[in-house]
């Protein structure tokens, strides 16, 4: 079996996204992960994309697959992690639980990464509508977090997808924050064609940021084919900022869960 392309349809923990130069300091510790993308010296998306799942339970329409984070140099830490993934109404539904079977608090945030198709075309065809009030801006070479910033401020309207526009020739690689969400407290992103198919990810409050990203490459076949969206339990380098960072203490769990659907089907994530 080949290396998994870009990250494609992985579980990201015990972090999403980047750890700046891949240290932090946790507990008064000092910690030194490996750098996992040396093109920017950051350690990403976490330690479970090439973990082996062992099955749990399976059905037709259900798949449990469980892995465990062992303790190591940079993550200190035991997480066993169970995913769960259910088919229902053109749905793919998925929920994912961690729990710390360590001895000592561990710091934890999780995220998927799959990339979102419409339809025909590119990235540039689709139109995209994203609610979020706020986006945090990075730095253009490594993408190192900067400034949360209201996405009515100078020139940052590029990023305001509130009203549902085409994607075109802009690069976004960039967590959202401030959703409008609905009255279940779900937030919802669309990517859609011109000729109205599409897709849809929902996800919960225990996801207060997203990640999107329009998979920019140098190779033309595969440049902007799919647009990864993220829903994240905390932002970029939440193990150096601390925000919305889970530390989960001996034994205790944590539980996140999104949706992927076909806009013309009717379904909901699964609950906490």
């Amino acid at each position: 079996m080949g290396v998994r392309p870009f990250f494609r349809g992985a579980i990201l923990a015990p972090w999403p996204n980047r750890v700046v130069d891949g240290k932090y300091t946790f507990g008064g510790v000092e910690q030194q992960l490996s750098i996992t993308e040396p093109s920017r010296g950051h350690a990403l998306h976490g330690l479970v994309s090439w973990l082996n799942f062992a099955v749990v339970r399976q059905a037709a329409d259900r798949l449990v697959l469980a892995a465990t984070v062992e303790a190591q140099p940079g993550y200190p830490h035991r997480v066993t992690l169970e995913v769960d993934f259910a088919l229902d109404a053109g749905c793919l539904r998925t929920a994912v639980t961690a729990v710390n079977a360590g001895p000592n608090a561990a710091p934890f945030g999780v995220a998927p990464h799959p990339y979102l198709v419409a339809g025909d075309g590119r990235v540039n065809d689709w139109t995209l509508e994203l609610a979020a009030q706020r986006i945090l801006t990075v730095t253009h070479d490594r993408l190192i977090p900067l400034h949360l910033c209201d996405l009515d401020a100078g020139d940052l309207a590029v990023f305001d997808f509130r009203t549902p526009r085409t994607i075109d020739d802009t690069f976004i690689d960039h967590a959202f924050t401030g959703f409008d969400r609905d009255d279940e407290g779900m937030a919802t992103l669309r990517l859609t064609t011109t000729a109205g198919s599409g897709v849809e990810m929902i996800w919960g409050p225990e996801c207060p940021w997203v990640q999107v990203h329009t998979a920019d490459q140098l190779v033309p076949s595969i440049d902007r084919i799919g647009l990864a969206v993220e829903p994240m339990t905390c932002p970029p380098d939440a193990f150096n900022s601390g925000m919305n960072l889970n530390v989960l203490e001996p034994s205790g769990s944590t539980r996140a869960s999104w949706t992927v659907r076909a806009i013309d089907q009717l379904c909901r994530p699964l609950r906490n």
